[in-house]
């Protein structure tokens, strides 16, 4: 097949990609956008600095991460199938849905933790991490503001322990698993991004909210806290928690991030 074959023969998939992220973008916004007009923590105009290029990010991050995914979590499921002991699958097998998914919630979160504490740690990769964190301005859409790289480092932490522990893959009831885990990360990862003043009280123990992870995009030394996506407890644990009753004000990064998509992309690259 040619080259022009394959582009035709894959483009109908691709417009259709797009089509569905058009409509979920739409979505968002409908939600989000007076929600931050209603309860904005920090007033900022709709139409912000950047917000092309986090809108850039948030089709090309939609798209890419989970191409550039596909193949090592297929290696890593055929591998695994054939060293989990056939009695722990079955195990497994008999619990009940609600049962493997909040067993698989908590350890792709203390495998996301990880991998996000390490790419404040790691120098290599807080190249491409701190893409997410030059934003000054924090609302919804900067969820999706990072490097591909970031996306795939941090996707590849959480859903990895599933698939060694079984809990995803060919023995787990195929790719349910990861695939709700990666919706929910993501609708909650728009959540606690927006500029929304709530607070919820003893529920912050539970769950993260605005003020837990606006926290970890400040300036200051805080920005090495609050690494979890959903389960505050998980920084108590790591005693990575930082939540007091004020909110920040300053965010950003002390280094120059180009102001470009292509730009920000190259950066890391270049260090």
């Amino acid at each position: 097949m040619s080259l022009l074959s394959s582009i035709q023969a894959h483009l109908p998939a691709f417009l259709v990609d797009v089509f569905r992220l058009c409509v979920w973008l739409v979505l968002l916004c409908a939600l989000f956008v007076p929600l931050e007009r209603l309860f904005a923590l920090h007033r900022s105009p709709v139409l912000r600095p950047q917000l092309l290029t986090d809108l850039g990010y948030y089709f090309l991050n939609s798209l890419l991460p989970a191409l550039l995914l596909g193949a090592p979590l297929a290696i890593l499921a055929v591998a695994t199938q054939k060293i989990i002991p056939a009695a722990w699958t079955t195990a497994l097998a008999s619990l009940p849905l609600a049962g493997k998914l909040l067993l698989a919630l908590v350890i792709g979160e203390v495998g996301f933790y990880w991998g996000h504490r390490l790419s404040h740690q790691i120098p290599f990769l807080w190249r491409f991490h701190s893409i997410h964190h030059s934003a000054e301005i924090i609302d919804f859409l900067v969820n999706t503001r990072a490097h591909p790289v970031d996306m795939v480092v941090t996707r590849l932490f959480g859903l990895t322990p599933l698939y060694v522990l079984g809990l995803a893959g060919p023995g787990a009831g195929g790719s349910t698993t990861p695939v709700v885990l990666v919706l929910l990360g993501t609708l909650m990862g728009f959540f606690i991004h927006a500029n929304l003043r709530w607070r919820f009280g003893p529920l912050e123990w539970l769950l993260a909210s605005p003020a837990f992870h606006h926290w970890h995009h400040t300036r200051s030394d805080h920005i090495n806290h609050n690494y979890s996506a959903m389960l505050p407890v998980l920084d108590r644990v790591f005693g990575t928690h930082y939540l007091p009753s004020h909110w920040p004000t300053d965010y950003g990064i002390e280094t120059a991030m180009p102001i470009t998509l292509c730009g920000q992309l190259i950066a890391p690259l270049q260090a």
